[in-house]
């Protein structure tokens, strides 16, 4: 057993790493084995350039669908009510929120923020929750970006 437990130990070449890492074509990386080196050639335990191994390259990965999440306008919910509600599940500051519940008021529709999918559909049914609990017919709806 060497230094190493009985393990060969694996030596990264920087150079052809780095190289691999700047082309454009998406390569996999390659690693030299320590310690396998011809017996015959009196280097034993010397790095050669024919003992690679593959190594899978990382796979890319997609940038998620966002989606926006509205506020629809209706004629009983208080304006406060909305004011509280982006705020509290929006995080806006009140002079944010109260602009986002003032465009709801005068267009109608009012976006509170873009999410990725789960956490949309996750505000999207917390405000509705919260307005029930409340007796409050406020609408929210998430449509994709």
């Amino acid at each position: 057993m060497g230094a190493c437990g009985g393990m060969t130990p694996i030596l990264f070449d920087l150079e052809m790493l780095y190289n691999r890492h700047m082309s454009s074509a998406p390569l996999p990386y390659l690693v030299k084995l320590a310690g396998n080196a011809d017996e015959n050639d009196g280097d034993a335990g010397a790095v050669t350039p024919h003992t690679n191994i593959a190594i899978k390259p990382k796979p890319e990965t997609k940038k998620p669908s966002m989606y926006k999440v509205l506020l629809l306008n209706d004629d009983y919910t208080p304006m406060e009510f909305v004011v509280h509600v982006l705020e509290r599940f929006f995080n806006k500051s009140q002079t944010e929120a109260t602009q986002i519940m003032l465009h709801v008021h005068r267009k109608g529709v009012g976006l509170c923020g873009v999410f990725t999918f789960e956490i949309a559909e996750t505000k999207v049914a917390q405000v509705m929750d919260f307005a029930r609990r409340n007796q409050h017919p406020l609408q929210c709806t998430m449509e994709r970006e």
